[in-house]
């Protein structure tokens, strides 16, 4: 068994991420519609996270809190620097850990599934060894490997 201090850090960086990880996910959809050249309406946030325009109210007025985004009646959800500084650090290990599984051979489907939950919950240094992985070549030793299962 671990030592209680070990342990305690990975329980605490779990709760850390539970804890961001809805903003982080409000935050990447507010940017992707608008990316998109969509207005970001809570209607539309609704829909796409799967959750009632109440419950995307009350995460608006707290995200607004937090300075990550603005409101305009009749106008939408903006960003602030902060909620854009936000999404690209998501979207960008969101990324990496989508690519990582792609490169094991996970389906895109699936790499794509499992990276929205996973890409909250990777630390700094893992992070970092996924990339490290990838630029080495990762997905090239994968698919030969693959290849000499087939044989």
């Amino acid at each position: 068994m671990l030592d209680a201090d070990m342990q305690s850090a990975g329980f605490r960086q779990a709760r850390l991420a539970r804890k961001t990880a809805l903003i982080e996910d409000y935050v990447e959809l507010i940017d992707d519609l608008l990316n998109d050249g969509q207005e970001a309406r809570q209607v539309d946030i609704a829909a796409r996270l799967g959750v009632s325009q109440p419950t995307v109210a009350k995460m608006l007025v707290r995200l607004e809190a937090d300075g990550l985004v603005t409101r305009r009646p009749y106008r939408g959800i903006f960003l602030t620097g902060a909620g854009h500084d936000m999404a690209a650090r998501s979207r960008a290990r969101h990324h990496t850990v989508e690519c990582f599984l792609r490169a094991l051979g996970v389906s895109e489907v699936n790499a794509r599934i499992d990276a929205e939950g996973m890409e909250h919950y990777v630390g700094a240094e893992t992070l970092d060894a996924l990339r490290r992985a990838l630029d080495a070549g990762l997905a090239a030793f994968m698919e030969a490997a693959r290849q000499r299962g087939h044989d």
